[in-house]
């Protein structure tokens, strides 16, 4: 039911339409019915849209709305807004404007004074965020990291301490790469999680280490298909550097100068007897300050 019908106001309604991210049955019957009442459809992508709406016998005219022509399509929508129709907003799978567009058109139809009214459902990192078994109460969404290296890198060390849950988005072609920078810049022993095509035929959630989810990932090729949610848990704030005895430090302190972080925790560990998890700990610590 459109926004006039409870106001009486003649002006239209945009609805954010949640749609699948792979299973149909997600297809809520509210997001059903509104996409069949609405006058038209913006969607990100026509052609991956209409199978959909096709499949739920929904005929409403399409638009495109997507990265390029947002700003633009912008003041057309809204004109048709004020003349009093409602129109709905999808993206090509799960919950418009989380890594997909739609950001500018809905505050250009807020700023209009147009009511937009959310269509709630499927959504890939609250999905995977519900069963990866890490923190939940605190968390913060990366959306995807940068398809270069160094720009990758730069981002990951900039949330290094953060002690939320962090959550990410990834390419099939770039997970493996983006799997060998968050151990190298988080530690490879950071609990993690890969959620993969979720809610499809092959969905895969693998919970480990993030060194040891990498060397997964680099063994199977099929985990490196399909879109993937990365969780990592948040950063624990080391055992302090009280508790290792200073000859520990002296070595370490020592090795680092020349070793990277890992080998020189775990030379260190041999050298003096200390525990090798607590020397990386504080290892990571000294580089990162």
């Amino acid at each position: 039911m459109s926004a006039k019908s409870y106001t009486g106001s003649t002006v239209g309604t945009l609805y954010v339409v949640a749609t699948p991210i792979g299973n149909l049955d997600d297809m809520s019957t509210r997001a059903i019915r509104t996409l069949r009442e609405v006058a038209l459809i913006a969607a990100e992508d026509t052609r991956h849209s209409t199978p959909l709406l096709r499949h739920f016998g929904i005929s409403t005219p399409l638009i495109a709305c997507h990265d390029h022509n947002e700003r633009e399509q912008g003041a057309a929508l809204i004109t048709r807004l004020l003349a009093g129709e409602d129109i709905a907003l999808i993206s090509d799978a799960g919950t418009p404007l989380i890594s997909d567009p739609g950001y500018h058109l809905v505050r250009q139809v807020r700023a209009a004074g147009i009511s937009v009214v959310p269509i709630p459902g499927p959504c890939a990192l609250v999905a995977a965020l519900s069963a990866a078994g890490l923190p939940s109460d605190r968390f913060i969404f990366e959306g995807f990291l940068p398809a270069k290296s160094a720009a990758r890198q730069s981002r990951l060390t900039a949330v290094q301490r953060e002690e939320r849950t962090l959550i990410f988005y990834e390419a099939p072609h770039r997970l493996l790469d983006c799997l060998t920078d968050l151990a190298a810049i988080l530690g490879e022993d950071r609990p993690a999680l890969l959620a993969r095509e979720l809610s499809k035929t092959f969905e895969t959630l693998k919970g480990l280490p993030l060194g040891a989810l990498r060397d997964w990932v680099a063994a199977d090729s099929n985990q490196q298909r399909g879109e993937s949610v990365l969780l990592v848990a948040g950063w624990s704030k080391p055992e302090s550097e009280d508790e290792v005895d200073p000859e520990s430090l002296r070595v370490l302190d020592l090795l680092l100068k020349e070793l990277p972080v890992k080998r020189a925790a775990a030379l260190a560990a041999e050298i003096t007897g200390a525990r090798k998890n607590q020397l990386y700990q504080v290892a990571l610590e000294r580089k990162s300050s």
